[in-house]
């Protein structure tokens, strides 16, 4: 059970983009990222807003791979498996970021929430392979090394 105030803040979001068929997705893209995931119970009351049927706004949520019904932390971190970056050993970053933060494929999200750590087919930045983002931020040519560098400043509270 969500808390009132995700109900408060739904209507809000709504009301900027109207009670539209046509605005479930800005709608779901602004409730993520208020929250950094879409809670079910608050798309379910979303599509009843606007008149969609709950099936249709589940649909559109699991077609696009950016939705989330998975709380995430603070620092997002995508690493590249895509061809380029794979072949130049994006792998070896991902497992030391999944030592250090005590992740797996299965466990994506740190206790604290601090972190997430996620693999991605393509960042778009293959001649700067391999690749990682920290939410917004790309961070190119990684070794473990450097993403367990990357982890640190970010629990420094430092900009990297």
């Amino acid at each position: 059970m969500l808390d009132q105030s995700y109900y408060e803040k739904a209507d809000e979001i709504i009301a900027c983009h109207g009670r539209k068929t046509g605005s479930l997705i800005p709608i779901m893209q602004d409730i993520q990222e208020e929250y950094r995931y879409l809670p079910g119970e608050l798309l379910t009351y979303i599509a009843k807003e606007i008149g969609v049927k709950e099936a249709k706004a589940y649909s559109v949520a699991t077609f696009y791979e950016n939705f989330s019904f998975e709380a995430k932390g603070k620092y997002v971190i995508k690493v590249c498996d895509g061809t380029a970056c794979h072949v130049r050993k994006s792998m070896p970053v991902l497992e030391a970021l999944y030592k250090k933060l005590g992740l797996s494929k299965k466990k994506r999200t740190t206790d604290d929430m601090m972190f997430t750590v996620e693999t991605v087919s393509c960042l778009g930045a293959c001649g700067l392979a391999p690749t990682m983002m920290v939410n917004e931020d790309v961070h190119p040519r990684m070794t473990p090394e450097k993403a367990e560098e990357v982890v640190d400043a970010l629990r420094g509270g430092g900009n990297v």
